[in-house]
């Protein structure tokens, strides 16, 4: 509850410095902008928090997002021609790939028990390799042949809220329900903290371990399909570059420990929302945007550099 008060405050500071940034209006348009970056980032950043509160991590995240968002207009376009594919089927098809990939990254991390670091690690080479060599290094794009299909999720608001926002507020709904409110969640919370007491008291770890990679990628991929959605185009070579480091950078500024068994889901969409609420504020205050992954960097590192005195101080005072 301390994490996430300190949280909401400084979200609330952030907020308030925007309007008192020189030459800051903060509009409708802003506002709109602001919810769909939070909205589309946070989905990132839900499947990341699940899988470092069980105690892994992805660096494949970017990579599964470029190559998704490669493949979709792919099969839609080319293979529709010969076979007809209805716009739900190729988003089935793109959301079992993402299942699939993460089910391959916690097959190899709990059967062969290799390292998550360098399985995800080798994923984000090959992954955007083979979105390089399928695409033939061309961009893809939707075209306008799909223009209802980019209507359902981007094109016109709902009401007053973006569209990304709102898918992302109800993924977050289910998440929450699942992940603090049923003994499968708790199976999670439980393996991040201690892998080897809960093998002893009987859970099947490899079983969510590989729960934890499939609901990353999946999500990962999801995040493929808006993103064509929403740019109706995408650069094999550089589409989805660094978003796994938001996505785990915004669920540990959130709360979540990368030691495992620690973390929310509001942390996670609060983790988000000051992470965007940064990028604002340097542009209004004049600092180039290039430097948004040093403004994150420096606010992380100063966050976990206090939590680490925090922790070394109530240790030292339970001693005494």
């Amino acid at each position: 509850m301390k994490k996430l008060f300190g949280l909401w405050l400084f979200f609330l500071v952030l907020y308030l410095a925007l309007y008192l940034a020189p030459d800051a209006t903060p509009n409708f348009a802003f506002h709109y902008n602001l919810g769909r970056d939070i909205g589309y980032y946070g989905i990132l950043t839900l499947g990341a928090g699940i899988l470092i509160i069980s105690g892994g991590i992805d660096l494949s995240i970017g990579s599964v997002v470029g190559l998704t968002a490669t493949l979709f207009p792919i099969i839609l376009l080319r293979f529709g021609e010969a076979h007809p594919l209805s716009p739900v089927s190729a988003i089935l098809v793109i959301l079992l790939l993402g299942a699939a990939i993460g089910w391959t990254h916690g097959m190899l991390i709990t059967k062969l028990r290799l390292q998550p670091f360098v399985v995800t690690l080798c994923g984000l080479f090959i992954y955007r390799g083979l979105a390089r060599w399928i695409s033939e290094e061309k961009v893809q794009g939707l075209g306008n042949q799909f223009g209802p299909l980019k209507d359902l999720l981007y094109a016109q608001p709902f009401g007053y809220l973006p569209k990304f926002l709102i898918i992302f507020l109800i993924l977050a709904v289910i998440l929450g329900i699942f992940l603090h409110r049923t003994i499968y969640g708790r199976y999670l919370f439980a393996i991040g903290g201690n892998e080897r007491a809960a093998r002893y008291a009987g859970i099947a770890v490899d079983r969510y371990k590989i729960l934890a990679y499939m609901i990353c990628s999946t999500l990962a991929a999801f995040a493929g399909i808006l993103f064509i959605m929403q740019h109706n185009s995408a650069l094999p070579s550089n589409t989805g570059s660094f978003y796994e480091l938001y996505a785990i950078a915004a669920a540990v500024l959130g709360g979540c420990s990368l030691r495992g068994g620690e973390g929310t889901i509001v942390g996670m969409a609060l983790g988000t929302a000051i992470i965007w609420l940064l990028d604002r504020l340097t542009l209004l205050l004049g600092i180039r945007s290039e430097l948004l992954p040093t403004v994150v960097g420096a606010f992380l590192l100063a966050g976990t550099v206090l939590e680490g005195i925090w922790q070394r101080w109530q240790s030292s005072s339970h001693q005494d």
